[in-house]
């Protein structure tokens, strides 16, 4: 399904959650399945390749849930999309390998670790016994060094790089010999650069401009700016407002070399990575 190079994918984000920063957690639905089923199939006749799903915030200055949390939040949702037959891929956005099993058990899916396997290295004997394609984000999120503002949501000031894509590629690498060394094969890793996790405005900025450079490691990319903070601050817009900004990170990710956008905003999106595509890929 996946032929890398040949255009861009879109993977539609589900929040099942009540605190996204985006405001698009579907806790506070009535029927959070019904809701979530309806939001996947908007996604998919859309354009989505991939439907997300996440049960705890990533936001910065979130609190993390726990594991049962997490499953009575996800699990129901991704038994109720695979029933539904929607013609995309399903992932699971987890940092827990229990979570993982769970979900693997009820239908085949991707597993979306934001923490590269630093918090639990375990997820990637999960992936390897079950032949899941696995997502290895960089992430220096430390929560002493957020900023919190009520219109524009949380920053992160206090990340320090040596040299900024040298760390971010070393240590991407360094989750890619974890997960290797686990068993995964080497077709079934995709990297994020993760923008937005413990990284500046100006991180983030540069991260997107230079995103070949994480590109040239020889694995397929995942990019993620969708309504993220550093549009925000960017343009002083809450994250209601940011569909521009998000637009824009998208088509220059897209020229830099993204395999994989990953967004809020399906419709808008997937026309934005069809026009760049058109452009970019052009043959």
């Amino acid at each position: 399904m996946f032929k890398w190079g040949s255009r861009t994918f879109v993977m539609g984000i589900l929040n099942i959650t009540p605190d996204s920063f985006s405001g698009d957690g579907l806790m506070s639905q009535p029927d959070v399945v019904a809701a979530a089923i309806e939001q996947a199939r908007r996604f998919v006749q859309a354009g989505a390749d991939i439907l997300d799903i996440g049960g705890e915030s990533t936001r910065p200055g979130a609190q993390p849930v726990s594991i049962d949390q997490e499953m009575e939040r996800v699990l129901p949702v991704l038994s109720g999309l695979h029933q539904a037959g929607l013609d995309a891929v399903l992932s699971i956005d987890t940092s827990k390998s229990e979570v993982a099993e769970a979900a693997l058990k009820i239908a085949p899916a991707w597993i979306n670790d934001v923490w590269g396997l630093r918090v639990d290295p375990r997820l990637a004997e999960v992936a390897a016994r079950q032949g899941a394609t696995l997502i290895l984000m960089h992430n220096r999120s430390q929560p002493d060094s957020v900023e919190l503002r009520q219109r524009l949501g949380g920053r992160y000031l206090g990340s320090r790089y040596a040299n900024l894509l040298d760390d971010v590629r070393k240590e991407l690498l360094e989750s890619v010999a974890l997960a290797k060394a686990a068993g995964v094969a080497d077709e079934a890793i995709l990297l994020d650069p993760g923008i937005g996790f413990g990284k500046s405005v100006a991180h983030n900025l540069e991260l997107i401009n230079r995103l070949g450079e994480i590109r040239a490691l020889g694995y397929p990319v995942l990019f993620g700016p969708s309504r993220k903070s550093f549009i925000g601050y960017t343009l002083n817009l809450p994250s209601d407002q940011r569909l521009e900004g998000t637009a824009a990170a998208v088509a220059v990710g897209i020229t830099r070399g993204a395999d994989i956008i990953r967004v809020h905003d399906v419709k808008t999106m997937v026309r934005v990575a069809r026009m760049t595509d058109a452009i970019v890929r052009a043959r």
